[in-house]
Order: structure tokens, then sequence, then C-alpha cells
């Protein structure tokens, strides 16, 4: 996320200053806003932290220095290099970054080898210092160093990490800052890395079965596209030479055929527009919350999701739940961690407040917002009986852990199968279009139907 830098004063005129954390300057104006809304203050300036490339020497050195470094404006960059001693030659805002992508599997590394660190009681500060010096990936090692430098500094957790989210994943920095605000820290490390590891895996699964079959569907869909275009129109046309009855599928494809001709860009338009609005819409919060409930619907990949959103809440939850009562900021927390925003704002508009004005139990507010599946209502509410909520919650996680491994196999052969057919499908239709136009018996020779239509 991109870090905006607010400025203002308050109702007493002193002045005010303050970081948020958005992905766009539209979202860092709304934040702002409510801020503003609350407090009463007045924010007059908002300047997002950009890369400067800067050109110096030292006075009475020839030499010229060229860098660059992160600002929110030029001018602290002019005086932070004045109070150096540098004499600036250029100063200007670098609109060409080009920063090297940071790949999943050194993310997870990175997690583990923290993990196990922790495990052997290092300080947080020397395991950074320690894996930072070792990486290969240099972005990588800046974003290290980066956090490093501002924990020591006594910035909040969630404030650092989520300010690297586009280098380390949106939902590791979530699960990072987390950690870095919890007693359980090596605990939260370990499942992260187990989760990234096998979702890394699954990725690679698909990614590997798909090729093939994404390559034909592709093909056949281009070869389907230019045989109705182009091949059929010359095969089909003898007969239009002659007084021959068309046969109804090949009149209809001839149709077809002489309309995309015709209006070849209207119809790529009237393809892209709509494709192009739904993931604009997407985008938005109102469209991203529909997306992830249409997900979770899906019939076999969407139940594979959906459990793996469960698993991760209830890692979540048993990382961070102390037993003193039914803790809502951990509920809050797993369910920003879950990765499915239609299951997190159910939890947030429906099971919490269900708690609080109500006086629910946690698996009785969690069966009333109908998102959670019976075994797992059970589970808790059994859990809580018995004073064991938090290793219910472990059992959950374990459960759905092992059950999603077994099914990826065959969530991938069902892929392969449907794609597979669909090929299968558009191959019979073109051989039957073919065969149809070979099926018709030509004219004898003499007749009136033997002799080509003049034009």
């Amino acid at each position: 996320m991109a870090e905006f830098r607010y400025q203002g004063i308050t109702l007493n005129g002193r002045p005010l200053q303050g970081v948020v954390l958005a992905p766009n300057r539209l979202e860092a104006k709304r934040k702002v806003s409510e801020l503003v809304a609350e407090h009463k203050v007045r924010v007059h300036t908002l300047h997002k932290r950009v890369p400067f490339v800067y050109k110096v020497r030292k006075p009475g050195n020839e030499k010229v220095l060229r860098g660059e470094i992160a600002a929110f404006t030029d001018k602290e960059v002019r005086d932070s290099l004045a109070r150096m001693g540098y004499q600036i030659l250029q100063i200007r805002r670098n609109f060409l970054t080009l920063k090297p992508s940071v790949s999943e599997k050194e993310v997870v590394v990175f997690i583990r080898l923290c993990a196990d660190l922790l495990r052997e009681q290092f300080p947080y500060d020397e395991i950074l210092s320690m894996l930072a010096s070792d990486m290969e990936s240099a972005r990588l090692r800046e974003t290290v160093l980066e956090i490093h430098k501002d924990l020591k500094m006594g910035k909040e957790g969630k404030q650092v990490f989520l300010r690297h989210a586009d280098v380390l994943g949106k939902f590791t920095a979530h699960m990072l800052s987390i950690a870095s605000t919890s007693g359980n820290m090596a605990e939260i490390y370990e499942n992260t890395a187990k989760f990234l590891e096998r979702s890394a895996e699954f990725k690679k699964s698909i990614r590997s079965t798909l090729f093939m079959p994404a390559i034909v569907f592709c093909a056949s869909i281009a070869a389907t596209v230019f045989y109705v275009m182009y091949i059929f129109p010359k095969i089909a046309g003898l007969l239009y030479n002659y007084r021959i009855e068309v046969p109804p599928l090949t009149a209809a494809t001839m149709a077809v055929s002489h309309f995309l001709q015709d209006n070849i860009l209207w119809v790529a338009l009237a393809v892209l527009a709509p494709i192009v609005a739904v993931i604009a819409y997407f985008r938005s919060e109102a469209g991203r919350v529909m997306w992830h409930r249409m997900i979770i619907s899906l019939p076999i990949v969407g139940k594979l999701i959906y459990k793996t959103c469960i698993e991760v809440f209830a890692r979540v939850f048993h990382a961070l739940y102390s037993g003193s009562g039914e803790n809502i900021e951990v509920i809050k927390i797993a369910s920003e961690a879950c990765r499915n925003t239609y299951i997190e704002k159910q939890i947030k508009e429906v099971v919490i407040p269900s708690m609080l004005r109500e006086g629910k139990s946690l698996s009785d507010s969690m069966e009333g917002s109908g998102i959670f599946p019976k075994n797992v209502v059970y589970s808790l509410r059994s859990g809580e009986e018995s004073g064991t909520l938090r290793e219910a919650m472990l059992r959950l996680a374990n459960f759905y852990e092992k059950e999603t491994t077994h099914k990826m196999a065959r969530v991938i052969d069902v892929i392969n199968l449907v794609v597979s057919v669909f090929i299968s499908a558009m191959i019979v239709g073109i051989t039957l279009l073919s065969s149809e136009v070979g099926f018709v018996s030509p004219p004898m020779p003499g007749t009136e139907m033997s002799r080509p239509i003049e034009k």
C-alpha cells in the first residue's frame, strides 16, 4: 500500500500531521475525511510518499553523486540533502520506477526462517538483521530493512507491515501485523508460512494442470471463429451458386458468418465492454463482496475456497484467543484474515453485533449468520461448554486443512474434465456442420439446377 501524509490544524489552532495507508489517493482521501468528521479537525494538504532522484556534490569536489530517496515532497529531499552538506544540482520525481517483483517462494522462506528463529528465542530485531544480510532479492532485503527501521522507531506494527503489502502480499502483511502485537509471534509466523506453502502448491498444481488445456481451449475458439468466418463460407458458398435447398444448420451458420464479417468491430466491442464494466464493478467495495460471495457458491472450486477461508479464520482465532470471555477483537481480526470479504462482512455485521447487543454466544451468533456449516457450530458449542474453545478452533483448522489437501487433486481433475468436454463439443459441432454440407446431393449435369445462378 502507498503511504499518504496529511497536514492540517486542530480546533485549538495547533498543527496536525499524520500518515494513512491506502491503495490510491481516492481511498486516502476517504480515510482522511472520516478522520476529519470524527475529530473535527481541518486538513489542507495530502501528499503521497513517492521516489525522487537527485544529483548532488560536495562543495569543492567535482564528483557528481546520484541517488534515489522516497519522500512526500521535493522540499523534504532538498532540506535533507542540504543538512548533509551537499550542493544540490538536480531533484526530480522518478515516474519510471520499475521495482523487481518478489516471488511468493522468497516470502515463504523469509517467514519460515523467522518462525524457526523465534522458536529458538532469538530477538526479533536481531532476526530481521540476520535475514536481511543473506537475502538474494534486493527488493525484499530493502523491505525487511525498512520494517526493521520503522519498528525500532516505535511505529505501530499494522502501519509498518501493511505499508509493504505490495511486496509481502496483503494476507501476509496483515498476519505479520497481528503477530507484532500478540504474544504468539512464532505460532502466527508458523501458521502463515504453512498456509502460504499450501496455497503456493495449489496454485502450482492448477497452473501445471491447466497450461495445455488453456492453450488448446484458446486455439479451439480461434480455429472455430476462423472456420466460421472464412473457411466455411467458401465451402458452403458453392451451394448458393445453384438452385439447391440449403440445410438449416448451414444456412444459420452462413448468416452468423456474414454478420460477423460485416460487424466484427461492433461484436468485439459488445464482448469487451461488459467484461471491462464487470471487472470495474468487482474492483469496488460492493462488487468485491458480491464477487467473493459468488466464488464460495461455485459447485466444486467454491467449496474448496470456502473451507480454506474457514481454516484460516480458525487458525488466526486459535493463535490470538486468550481464553478470557468472547474476545471481540480476536473475532474481528480473524475475519479480516480469512481472505473473503463476504465472510468478513457477515461476521462484522451479523455475528459481532449479535454477541454485543443480544448477548449470544459465539456459536449461536455464527449459527444465526448462516455462513458457517453445522459441524463448525456444533464443534464451537462443545468447546464453549467445556471451556476448550481455543482447542476446538485448532481441531477445526486441522480438519479443514486435511480435507482441502485431499480434495485439491479432485478439483484439478474436474477442471480438466470440463475443459476436455468443452473442446470435444466444439469439435463435434464443426464435424456435424461440415458433414451436413457434404451430404447435400450435387445437381445432375444438364439439369436446370446444375446451371449457376446468373448474378
